[in-house]
This record gives structure tokens, sequence and C-alpha cells, in this order.
């Protein structure tokens, strides 16, 4: 039985550069890759898988939200990579779990979690199901540690520099975007901008409840 793979990192972290390097060795050594993205990301044009680093290619699937996926179009592949998968629903990634039994590999590559660091539907069943789970890790935008979080910053229409913006807190979950808008983050930084995790209260002392003698 085949493997299913889930390549996480945040917003910046080469997790498509790095797709495009394994479909690249693959086909180097003449083996069939099939590229997937979701329907919905189509901020380079609707079947293009663009990195940040100008390394492009087309999709050779499509998948929508609600896709039945068909087992013929994976006959013969060696392998399967997925770019974006946060944005599958947890139905299409319970189908790449079952083309693994009798099937290619399937890598998968996306975000963990949103801007609010809640897990994206793709991503908590990927972390449920996946035979392998890998950080493609990167440092936070204002400092040197390591980035965990995405910051998504307030529209610059007034030209401002993204990391002088205020994040955002509120809004969809889903907003296509790249480096004008989002930024990856240590906790500590995105903390700071958001203000999500305020520091705990300090208690006043007292007995405590239910304690009892035996």
């Amino acid at each position: 039985m085949a493997k299913l793979y889930f390549r996480h990192g945040t917003m910046d972290s080469a997790k498509t550069l790095n797709l495009l390097a394994v479909a690249h060795n693959y086909r180097s050594q003449g083996k069939r890759v099939l590229l997937l993205k979701p329907r919905m990301d189509d901020r380079f044009g609707a079947a293009a898988i663009r990195s940040r680093a100008g390394i492009e290619a087309q999709a050779d699937l499509l998948v929508e939200a609600d896709a039945l996926l068909d087992p013929a179009v994976f006959s013969g592949v060696d392998c399967v990579l997925i770019d974006e998968a946060q944005f599958l629903s947890a139905a299409v990634i319970d189908q790449l779990r079952a083309l693994t039994r009798d099937g290619p590999p399937v890598i998968c590559y996306g975000l963990r979690t949103d801007f609010r660091t809640r897990l994206f539907e793709g991503s908590r069943r990927l972390l449920e199901l996946a035979d392998s789970i890998e950080e493609v890790k990167v440092t936070c935008q204002f400092c040197n540690r390591k980035a965990i979080f995405n910051l998504r910053m307030q529209a610059g229409a007034d030209g401002a520099a993204l990391a002088e913006r205020p994040a955002e807190v509120d809004g969809p979950q889903v907003e296509l975007g790249g480096n004008e808008r989002y930024a990856p983050a240590c906790f500590n930084c995105y903390n700071a901008r958001t203000g999500l995790f305020p520091p705990l209260k300090r208690q006043a002392t007292g007995p405590i409840s239910g304690d009892h003698q035996s």
C-alpha cells in the first residue's frame, strides 16, 4: 500500500517550490506524475501552479470542493502531487486516502492553519489520515524565530509596507493572496500584532476547590 503525505508550512515557506522539485525528480527518471490543485485557487491562472521563485507548471487536474475522483485518471501514475491541499474538502481527502490502497503515493502540500490559527478543513483531515506529516520550515518575517502562523495584513491601498499595516483578526477564512497580504510569523510576533493571546491574569490564592481529606 502506498502512503499519504502531508507537507505543511506557513505562507512563503517554499511549499510549491518543493512540490515542483519533487515533480521534476520523478519526471527526470521517466516516471509519470499527476499534478492536482483546487479549482478555486486561480491566483496565477486557472491551472497554473507557480512558486514565488518564479518556477511554474500546469496542473493536470483541477479539483472541485465536492469532486468525485475517477480512479481511471490515476492509472499508470507513479506519484500524485497536490498543491494548496488545505482548500480540499474532507470528502476529497478521504478519496485520496482510499486511492493509496492500490494506487500511487499521494503527497499533499498546504497550509496547516488560517490567519486566525484555525485549521482548514482539508488540513484537519490530512492530519488525521496521513501516514507522514512533515513541516516545511521558514523563519518569521519579523525576527529569526521559526514561523508557525500566518498573519493576514490589511490591504495596503495607502501604499504602506506590509509590516506597517494592521493585522486582520476577522473576516472570511479564505481570501486568496500572497506576499502582498500574508506574512509568516512566530508566536510572539503573531501575538504582538493580533493580540489574540492576552497574558494570563494572576488569580487570587485560596483553598483548592474540591479539596478533601481521605
